[in-house]
């Protein structure tokens, strides 16, 4: 053979090998630019190799061997893969591949020639950061179908989303972007069969996208066996709006063994709570966690004397301690009494002698362990004092004597449950001393409705509510409805809002869903939120007062997110509200929560017409309504005006536009009768806070002894902002 015969020769044999080394490639899935990592060349040099532009060495081909997992000599001779009739593969003996960071590859049938079909075993790891961040889609030509052999995993196909669990199958276009994430707290492993388009063969060219992740509620987690549908189930209308709510054995529930503990059985590692304290230091709790705790402080307690039955006041901020404690207290059947911590000695006094409290469980922090010291001095009823975070002579130190207990405490036949006492708000009204507000045990059932349809709480994401354990807004949002949705809740331990710290944590904690009164979203405004990454809020609700339209519509154009409001009292949970699925009216507190009977009535007891403003009313039913207070404890004269004619009496006043939407004027003893007219103080707060120089304000009626009464607004400036007459005389324009 003449020099030029063997020169050509060669270029063709350079070339097959080139041909080989590109169709191997292609058929891992693999980039020209992870080859040329993985053989140590730049991108341009080896796309020479590739084109049979450039003779080998042989630590490419080695290197090259070595990606592919193929023999050196198959690669240089062309002998794979080479079966043709069936192919093999044992278990745990595929050809791994890198196709995703993280995801572990197998290639099932990689000596197999001619493939329409590509086989993989892939193991999915399971992430909590991955469940807020943005999707990872990816798309390739063809179909693909997956079996889930092991776990539950989330699949988003284009703009769907489907929870599949083991032994469930998908099948698609994957030429769509699609995107799979395992839940429930452990890996998942997925068969995966790609096919290529007709008339081709090996996996095609593998494009990758990102899309923001939207939040999942209840629904759309498709969670296996939910642990709170033994005593609550909900129906939805062909919107998706919830239309119907069902209690069942809600008179045998008690929160701390058929939630936590149940969640402690089923998912002993998932995420229970992550708390911040106030210098930023971090603990995380799982389910198993917070059982464990409550157990050991259930015992701690009953070593000091607290019994069922008895009343134990809480008085600790947002301390983590103040989960341990309540629960325990619910497992023990003792009354709980959350305070808060700017009492001060006479409201101490006032509240130990009207509730009987013969324990309290109280923060060192500040002055309020001194308050109390001194309440107690004429209070014989308080025999038992815990501090927490310090020590104070005469008081027990939960933290130093909590590790000597249990962590058993075992559920008995006599342990408190259903309509049962379990909890004790102390509520102000427009007049005399503060309500004792008494609920049951069946209080927290009321709250799924809250956490779930309202809130959009997120099996898989987190839930932030801004509220002292001393309000009955921590309730709300901070444990009972979050944790029968099996949703995580964040909590932060500060001691004074500042805005500028709080939103940070959005970002740093993947928070996906938020609740705050509108005050804090009025501070949240006039930041620049654009200075801020939100981009895992998917959701956000507000109550507390009423909503004015300007907060609802500043939030939205800084952020996207419409604010969902809601309505209720200490005497109740939501009541009223825009819930998943419905379109909110800014102003509106929305429509009434099904598992309540809501109803507008006049003065007279008749149901108000369209747009006449009466008193919100819920309808009382004889075997009761969870959510729904028993009584003002101790207090047989105002219970009766309130639980009266077969309804409870709000004491708020309301209309109802002609769409069902409620709309908020006032209490009934704050409308302004003025010449005649009844006006409403909120409509005019509304107008008012629409004023780029007013932060907060505050709408009554003053006596006049022509109209009877006329309107005054007080008024909070934004800071910069100086009082003149002229600025007065704006506002009265």
């Amino acid at each position: 053979m003449d020099e030029q015969a063997k020169q050509l020769n060669a270029e063709n044999r350079i070339k097959e090998v080139a041909e080989r080394i590109m169709r191997l490639r292609e058929d891992l899935g693999m980039t020209v630019e992870e080859m040329a990592e993985k053989t140590d060349y730049s991108v341009e040099e080896y796309k020479q190799f590739e084109a049979g532009e450039k003779d080998f060495s042989f630590t490419f081909i080695y290197k090259c061997a070595n990606a592919f997992h193929v023999e050196i000599a198959e690669l240089m001779e062309g002998s794979s893969p080479e079966l043709s009739g069936y192919t093999v593969t044992r278990k745990g003996e595929g050809v791994p591949i890198v196709r995703r960071e993280g995801f572990v590859y197998n290639r099932l049938a990689a000596k197999f020639k001619n493939k329409t079909v590509e086989p993989f075993h892939v193991v999915i790891p399971y992430s909590e950061e991955a469940l807020s961040k943005p999707l990872h889609l990816a798309s390739h030509a063809g179909q693909e179908m997956d079996i889930v052999l092991k776990g539950t995993v989330r699949m988003t196909v284009g703009s769907h989303t489907e929870i599949l669990h083991e032994g469930d199958c998908i099948y698609y276009d994957s030429s769509m972007p699609h995107d799979e994430v395992a839940l429930g707290g452990e890996d998942c492993e997925i068969y995966a069969f790609v096919m290529a388009p007709h008339g081709t063969t090996g996996l095609s060219e593998y494009h990758e996208h990102v899309a923001e992740y939207h939040a999942t509620n209840v629904d759309k987690a498709g969670l296996m066996h939910p642990v709170a549908e033994k005593f609550v189930t909900c129906e939805t209308n062909e919107e998706g709006v919830l239309s119907a709510v069902h209690f069942q054995h809600q008179d045998e529930f008690n929160f701390a063994y058929d939630i936590v503990d149940a969640m402690a059985e089923k998912c002993p590692d998932k995420t229970a709570m992550i708390y911040v304290d106030v210098n930023h230091n971090e603990r995380r709790f799982t389910f198993k966690d917070i059982k464990r705790y409550s157990c050991q402080t259930a015992n701690y307690f009953k070593s000091l004397g607290i019994k069922k039955g008895d009343r134990v006041m809480l008085v600790l901020k947002r301390h983590y301690q103040f989960w341990f404690s309540i629960i325990a207290l619910h497992r023990i059947g003792a009354l709980v009494i959350p305070a808060s911590n700017m009492l001060k000695q006479h409201d101490f006094e006032y509240r130990f002698k009207s509730a009987e409290v013969s324990a309290i469980v109280c923060t060192s922090d500040g002055d309020v362990a001194n308050e109390v010291d001194l309440a107690a001095a004429n209070c014989p009823t308080l025999k038992t004092k815990v501090i927490v975070n310090g020590q104070r002579e005469g008081w027990h130190d939960f933290n130093a004597e909590l590790s000597a207990y249990s962590t058993h405490f075992e559920r008995t036949a006599d342990t408190p449950c259903g309509r049962d006492p379990m909890l004790i708000f102390f509520s102000s009204g427009t007049s005399g001393n503060p309500k004792l507000v008494l609920h049951s045990y069946q209080y927290p059932l009321g709250h799924y409705v809250t956490a779930r349809y309202w809130q959009n709480a997120d099996p898989n994401g987190l839930h932030f509510t801004i509220s002292d354990t001393g309000w009955g807004k921590a309730l709300w949002g901070k444990l009972y409805g979050q944790w029968m949705c099996e949703s995580a809740v964040f909590v932060y331990d500060f001691d004074r809002f500042h805005a500028d710290d709080i939103l940070p944590m959005f970002k740093k904690y993947h928070v996906t869903s938020f609740c705050a009164p509108p005050t804090m979203y009025r501070f949240f405004i006039k930041e620049d939120l654009g200075r801020y990454d939100l981009s895992s809020l998917k959701y956000a609700c507000i109550a507390g007062e009423a909503l004015n339209p300007e907060v609802f519509h500043q939030f939205h154009r800084a952020t996207g997110i419409k604010l969902m409001e809601g309505f209720g009292q200490t005497e109740t949970t939501l009541s009223i509200a825009n819930v998943v699925g419905m379109e909110p009216k800014p102003g509106s507190m929305g429509k009434p929560n099904p598992q309540y009977d809501v109803q507008v009535l006049l003065p007279d007891g008749t149901r108000a017409g369209v747009g006449e403003t009466g008193e919100i009313c819920i309808k009382l039913k004889e075997e009761g309504v969870p959510g729904l207070a028993l009584c003002y404890y101790g207090d047989e004269e105002t219970t009766a005006e309130t639980w009266r004619d077969g309804f409870y009496h709000t004491g708020d006043t309301a209309w109802v536009d002609e769409d069902g939407y409620f709309w908020y004027v006032g209490r009934v003893d704050d409308v302004i009768k003025s010449s005649g007219y009844r006006i409403g103080p909120f409509e005019i707060e509304s107008v008012l806070m629409e004023l780029p120089y007013v932060l907060e304000c505050a709408v009554t009626g003053v006596p006049d002894e022509v109209r009877g009464q006329v309107v005054k607004a007080t008024i909070v400036l934004t800071s910069g902002t100086v009082p003149s007459d002229q600025l007065v005389k704006d506002i009265q324009e």
